[in-house]
């Protein structure tokens, strides 16, 4: 037997709050949030760290078996199905205990092995994701090379039809070392050279032809040629400074005899004597007409080879020539314009035999034209050898077309390596974890099947929990066997019902009837019986008003009366259940009962004994909450609407909101006052309440004045003046 029960520093036990009996049945009478659920939370389990500070007084051979909401919470919500209790049994308890265990755990694998298939799917959903990125961009070489002009379009045989195995191909590929040479151009270019029906193998070009360097490095450029100074017409052609015009007029020039004259051929006048005749001839001796027809001969040959000189304009076409044709062209007019100057030098000269010329030397200017040509006879050369072995050269340029395509996206496959590599071996972990987790799994439910099969026939409990339901007058529904050692609810009208389908109340006769099972039972078949003590909190909190005589009767025959059981405390809220279940007989009621009442305000929550007497109605509990203005602000305020609605609705029939409408409740100190009495809910301790609102003197006042208004002040003086006598 439990004598004294402390209860401190917990909740709403601000203080020490001690509750002794000597008395087998303890009924303990509190409204909603004074405290009765840790009170009984305690007992249930004493060693939760927040009751450190509370004591029960219990002997070591005494067990305390408790129903409240942590019970129903323990057995009921947190699994599908009832579990079956089994008199004198212990057996099945400690299986459905293991089981429970070995479920959590099988539960735990079974969701670790889901977050890991999540975080596989998730790493590979990154990895096709990447490399659809990584595909796509890859995919611009089809768009790109396939199509139109198709002339490399041969180097993506096989890889057109799908961008996965073209990104593939290509990222298989080594990266070289350095950027390609040859751009795509260039590749093209060749692939042109060597494919198609115009393919053709080209001869060498012949090379420019001048070899006139003798002609420019001859010394009679250099001479000044001079015809007979001994002349006495020298002076006169020396100052005329052109001689050769003077020689071509000879063939002008008449011959007279010895004392005539002959008319001028340019002036008309006579005065060509056969002296002057004889000395302009003499003029031009032999050694003159020797170097000027020197001259004439190597103008004339200079001229012959210039208009001679091989021309390039054809290379302009030629597939070979014409990527160098402009920079050839530019050679050539640099050697043509040479060769011109060369010619006019050479014409100055000869109108001139006595200035001096010096010509410009073409052999570098040919030489650099033959340079390029020589470059350009060199790709002739590789053209044709590639020709003759064209299959080969094919090969080697789609070889180069992908060593550049491997360079121009080595970004896009470098990343996607990356990425790939860190995926897979997240991956590859992750699916060593699975290997592991499923085989964990598969044990664990080895070890379930093996515990599943040792439980123990559960009839017996099956058929006291429907006697039970019969009793209280439930025929609607009976618990039925599931398998193993569990059982379901079976209604009459269903095949099968879940225990989250019944109301409330429902839930809470089940439960209570399973807890009397409980009461019965052994912890194992050879145990011998034990002192129990039963803790019964508020087992009619949600029951209809049928159910609570019934269920007071049923506690009175199971507990109250029964000697199998050494003491019982009981904790509710309702007066009516306290009252059925206070014994009636004075003294049989002083001999095993003990009452309390368990109350709170602000100084906390506190347990008192109380006499039969004292036991009120439920309206008149209310009004002894309003008068302690040491109440909670919320309790107060919620008690004062439940009167008003009490007594006008039910009482005189009135309307609670023209209640609260009179001129006299209008003023400002009374307004937090009507507002919480017109709100919507009903009876709820846990209302929304502002306490910086609350003042207990205008609430007080404001219901008195409720009375007064509505004719009625001698039912506010009577029971205000009743409960502070």
């Amino acid at each position: 037997m439990i004598l004294n029960i402390q209860m401190q520093n917990v909740a709403s036990y601000k203080k020490k709050v001690t509750l002794e009996t000597d008395k087998k049945v303890n009924i303990i009478y509190g409204l909603n949030g004074t405290g009765k659920s840790v009170f009984s939370d305690f007992l249930y389990d004493q060693t939760v760290p927040a009751f450190e500070n509370c004591i029960a007084d219990i002997d070591e051979d005494e067990k305390i078996l408790v129903y409240n909401q942590k019970f129903i919470h323990d057995y009921f919500y947190e699994a599908e199905n009832l579990k079956g209790v089994f008199s004198l049994s212990k057996e099945n308890k400690d299986i459905e205990e293991k089981l429970k265990i070995e479920e959590a755990d099988l539960t735990a694998l079974s969701d670790n092995l889901s977050q890991i298939n999540i975080r596989i799917s998730s790493e590979e959903d990154k990895l096709r994701t990447e490399k659809s990125k990584a595909a796509n961009k890859t995919w611009e070489i089809k768009s790109q090379y396939t199509g139109g002009d198709r002339v490399l379009e041969y180097c993506l045989t096989g890889l057109k039809g799908n961008k996965d195995t073209l990104f593939d191909s290509i990222s298989s590929l080594t990266k070289p070392d350095s950027k390609p040479i040859r751009d795509i151009t260039a590749i093209k270019k060749d692939v042109e050279a060597l494919s198609g029906d115009t393919v053709q193998s080209y001869d060498q070009l012949q090379f420019i032809e001048f070899n006139e360097k003798d002609i420019e490095d001859n010394d009679i450029f250099n001479q000044i040629i001079l015809g007979n100074e001994d002349s006495p017409v020298s002076d006169l052609i020396m100052q005329l400074n052109n001689s050769d015009w003077v020689r071509k007029g000879l063939e002008y020039l008449p011959t007279p005899d010895d004392d005539s004259s002959e008319q001028c051929p340019f002036c008309q006048e006579k005065t060509i004597t056969k002296v002057l005749s004889e000395s302009i001839n003499n003029y031009f001796d032999k050694s003159f007409d020797d170097s000027f027809n020197l001259i004439s001969t190597f103008l004339n040959r200079y001229v012959f080879a210039a208009e001679h000189l091989s021309s390039i304009d054809f290379l302009e076409s030629h597939p070979l020539a014409k990527d160098r044709f402009s920079e050839l062209k530019l050679k050539y007019v640099i050697l043509t314009k040479l060769i011109d100057e060369n010619i006019s030098k050479i014409k100055s000269k000869k109108t001139t035999p006595s200035a001096q010329i010096e010509l410009t030397y073409t052999s570098e200017a040919v030489k650099e034209v033959n340079e390029i040509i020589s470059e350009v006879n060199a790709d002739v050369v590789r053209h044709n050898e590639r020709i003759n072995n064209a299959e080969n050269e094919i090969h080697q340029l789609k070889r180069e077309f992908w060593s550049l395509m491997r360079w121009d996206y080595d970004q896009t496959i470098t990343n996607w390596n990356r990425v790939s590599s860190e995926c897979n071996k997240i991956i590859y972990n992750e699916e060593s974890e699975k290997t592991t987790c499923s085989i964990k799994l598969a044990e664990k439910r080895s070890e379930i099947t093996e515990l599943q099969k040792s439980t123990v026939n559960i009839e017996a409990a099956i058929e006291s929990i429907n006697n039970g339901l019969t009793h209280l007058g439930i025929t609607d529904f009976f618990i039925a066997k599931h398998k193993d050692s569990l059982y379901r609810i079976q209604r009459q009208t269903e095949t099968e019902a879940e225990f989250s389908s019944l109301s409330e109340g429902e839930k809470m006769i089940i439960s209570f009837l399973y807890f009397c099972e409980i009461c019965k039972g052994k912890q194992s078949a050879d145990e011998a019986d034990s002192k129990k003590v039963i803790v019964i909190d508020d087992p009619i909190s949600s029951l209809s008003h049928i159910y609570v005589f019934n269920v007071a009767q049923l506690l009175k025959m199971e507990y109250f009366n029964s000697s199998y059981y050494e003491q019982v405390f009981v904790l509710t809220h309702s007066l009516y259940f306290f009252y059925e279940l206070a014994d009636s007989n004075h003294k049989r009621r002083k001999e095993t009962q003990k009452l309390f009442r368990l109350t709170k305000n602000n100084d906390g929550s506190n347990i008192n004994k109380m006499k039969y007497e004292e036991i009120q109605n439920d309206y008149q509990s209310y009004w002894t909450v309003v008068t302690d203005q040491n109440q909670p602000p919320a309790l107060i305020a919620n008690c004062m609407r439940n009167i008003i609605e009490y007594f006008f609705n039910f009482v005189q029939k009135a309307d609670m909101s023209n209640v609260i409408q009179k001129p006299e409740l209008q003023e400002n100190r009374y307004q937090a006052f009507c507002r919480y009495i017109n709100r919507e809910s009903h009876s709820l301790g846990q209302n929304i309440f502002d306490f910086k609102e609350f003042n207990y003197d205008d609430f007080r006042e404001g219901l008195k004045i409720v009375f007064e208004v509505t004719g009625y002040p001698e039912h506010y003086e009577k029971m205000t003046k009743t409960l502070t006598v």
